[in-house]
Parts: structure tokens; C-alpha cells; sequence
């Protein structure tokens, strides 16, 4: 069994408040979820308006299945997501 853990680090330009950031956090975390079955929380830089740090966790028999996998949900965060820029992401397989 290959645990892969990926940490998102996110920057909400434009943002003012929690309760904005709030709202662009959780609409993220739903759509990863339904999009690739993973398991995504908030997971840092939760008092912070402008950052967000999220961690996004799969499972699989595969190593390479479950790094392709996380490196997709990067990827489509890069590119689909507008209300926020992916500053880095790390990916580890345990």
C-alpha cells in the first residue's frame, strides 16, 4: 500500500477577509474531492487572509499511480482555478 500526501501552497490575491478566504477554500476542497476521490483539508496558514496551505492525500497499490494522481490535482489547480495562484507544491509517498 502507497500512501501519496501532497501540500499545496496557495496565495488569494485580492482577498480581505477570513470569511472570503473561507469561501475560495471551500469551494476548492469540494471540487478536488469530487474531481479525483481524495482525501483535501486545510491544513495551514488558517489565520492568514492572503495564504492558504492545503494537504491532499490519496491511496493506491501503485507508486507511480498515486504520484501521476497528485500531480494531476496540482496541475488542475494551476490551471482551473482562478480566485487563487499555486505558488509550490511538494509531493511525498509514504
Amino acid at each position: 500500500m502507497v500512501i501519496g500526501a501532497c501540500t499545496l501552497e496557495l496565495f488569494i490575491p485580492g482577498n480581505a477577509s477570513l470569511k472570503g478566504k473561507r469561501r475560495i477554500i471551500k469551494s476548492l476542497v469540494a471540487r478536488l474531492r469530487r474531481e479525483f476521490n481524495v482525501s483535501v483539508a486545510e491544513v495551514g496558514a488558517q489565520d492568514v487572509w492572503q495564504s492558504a496551505i492545503i494537504g491532499v492525500v490519496c491511496v493506491s497499490n501503485d507508486p507511480d499511480y498515486a504520484h501521476g494522481q497528485l500531480t494531476r490535482v496540482a496541475r488542475w489547480v494551476e490551471e482551473n482555478r482562478l480566485d487563487c495562484d499555486l505558488v509550490d507544491y511538494q509531493i511525498e509517498l509514504l
